[in-house]
């Protein structure tokens, strides 16, 4: 049926819609100067110092917001409002000098003052940035003079990573409450309008540190529904998808000379997770059943169409520190049976199955809900939008199972947080973790992780799906946008047209 429904769209797509390749005021030269991006997900609001949501920084990393260093398309750490920085031999302080003239997009003057309030703001009681913990080492923060700052640590860690992530952007104090809906940043794009449902508007922002971007205009469009996504992009109506939710259709579109389609890696690591404290998931025969009763290639074939590589623990497989843990936990039905009846649920238990709405969780759900009746376990798929799971299963931990993908970098510690939705504790685990971000020897830090990693799948913490592939389609001609994904963003900073993409 996907099938028919997407030739019946080329179809009627080849009878004449040429959409957003039309010719209009905002192009100059024969270039066109507007983009249009397709997002799947609506962020709930527009400030990433306060949302764990991927959609928040996929609008406006390095788009609006700006931090004192910033992560590129290869995930390595480079200078943004810090022009350079200095670490001292013990690690323990860092002296940043800022670039001058930098402007945010109301006409403030950057200053030292602003970047020692906005990151106190993070670590702050009363702060709620998802990513607080990563600035508990900080022992101060100054302003040295307008230029420069400095931070002291109690102990050496990873700070110029940290830093780089959307959760650490420089923000006006005086606008914080305001970002949510209309943000205010350093970046090279302004925010321009949010048409709640519809779509999120950027402006070029001409007084920019780092010279104007070539794009005048970005709209994220965000369009939930898959074939609405195939539709919108056949008709011309998006110019593309940096994260494309059908992959069913990747392959024919990718033998359409109109667009290009790249296959790329991300941070995101798709789970089934479990809350542990709620019975019978705290019973590690339970999640070990569990483990065993889940078939990861079939997910990955029916709900990503092959596209996705199988994990055995919550960390990347392209971080040198990775170990292959898949062969821990072989699909093997009766295996799962065997563990629950040791558990006593010889004739299983009901569950409930929270699914959020993007398209892996939507079709995987459906699929490990039959795996897991196969072994007696009778699961209740219950459909959540996002503000829904953020409060209930992220924010308070109330479900049984659900499916999300972790797309935050190096994540692995969130295993050592006693007030994560998980609900797991175990202070081997976080000794180890504790070890790992305290050493200096990169050699010694990745034995940690690896130490780790055997920890939480030997627990079965979650079930431990795949690591989710960064599906772009865009149209022909169209440049710069990232083919990997190394920390949630639709950066596009250097994304132009080129000039043969310019005519219909």
């Amino acid at each position: 049926m996907r099938n028919l429904c997407f030739l019946l769209i080329l179809v009627l797509s080849s009878l004449g819609c040429t959409g957003g390749d039309e010719t209009t005021p905002e192009n100059a030269g024969g270039v066109q100067q507007r983009l249009v991006l397709g997002m799947g997900l609506e962020p709930p609001h527009l400030d990433p110092t306060s949302s764990a949501a991927a959609a928040v920084d996929e609008v406006v990393y390095a788009n609006v917001f700006e931090g004192l260093t910033r992560i590129d398309s290869n995930g390595e750490v480079q200078a943004a409002l810090a022009a350079t920085w200095t670490v001292s031999e013990d690690g323990l302080t860092y002296n940043f000098a800022l670039r001058p003239g930098v402007r945010f997009h109301d006409g403030t003057v950057l200053d030292a003052g602003i970047v020692r309030d906005s990151l106190e703001r993070i670590r702050a009681d009363d702060s709620v940035n998802p990513e607080k913990r990563r600035f508990a080492a900080v022992r101060e923060i100054q302003a040295v003079d307008d230029g420069t700052v400095q931070i002291l640590l109690e102990r050496p860690y990873d700070l110029l990573y940290f830093l780089a992530w959307g959760d650490a952007v420089v923000v006006l104090a005086d606008k914080a409450a305001d970002n949510r809906n209309a943000p205010v940043g350093t970046g090279p794009f302004r925010f321009h309008r949010w048409i709640k449902g519809d779509r999120v508007e950027l402006q070029r922002f001409d007084d920019y540190w780092g010279g104007p971007a070539t794009l005048e205009s970005v709209v994220f469009q965000f369009i939930p529904d898959s074939a609405a996504a195939v539709a919108a992009l056949m008709a011309g109506d998006v110019d593309g998808f940096p994260n494309f939710p059908t992959p069913e259709s990747l392959e024919s579109l990718a033998a359409d000379s109109r667009f290009e389609v790249v296959i790329g890696s991300t941070e995101g690591e798709t789970i089934l997770a479990m809350n542990n404290s709620r019975p019978p998931f705290d019973d590690i025969r339970v999640r070990r059943a569990i483990s065993h009763a889940v078939n990861r290639q079939a997910v990955i074939d029916g709900a990503m169409f092959g596209h996705g590589t199988p994990i055995g623990s919550h960390f990347s497989p392209l971080h040198p520190a990775h170990v292959d843990l898949t062969g821990r936990y072989p699909w093997d039905p009766r295996k799962a049976r065997n563990l629950l009846a040791e558990a006593g649920f010889e004739k299983g238990f009901k569950a409930r199955l929270e699914l959020p709405p993007p398209t892996y969780a939507r079709r995987g759900g459906e699929i490990i809900a039959a795996q897991l009746a196969e072994v007696g376990i009778d699961v209740e798929i219950v459909p959540v939008e996002w503000a829904q799971w953020l409060e209930r299963v992220y924010g308070n931990g109330d479900y049984d199972l659900t499916i999300v993908s972790h797309t935050e970098p190096l994540d692995i510690d969130i295993y050592a947080r006693d007030d994560y939705y998980f609900n797991y504790r175990n202070d081997d685990l976080r000794s180890l973790l504790e070890e790992a971000a305290q050493t200096r020897n990169t050699a010694e830090r990745h034995e940690f992780l690896v130490q780790a990693q055997f920890r939480i799948t030997e627990d079965a913490v979650n079930a431990y799906l795949f690591q989710l592939p960064k599906l772009g389609v865009w149209k022909t001609g169209l440049e710069g946008l990232w083919h990997n994904s190394p920390v949630q963003a639709n950066d596009v900073t250097d994304v132009r047209w080129a000039v043969a993409a310019a005519s219909p």
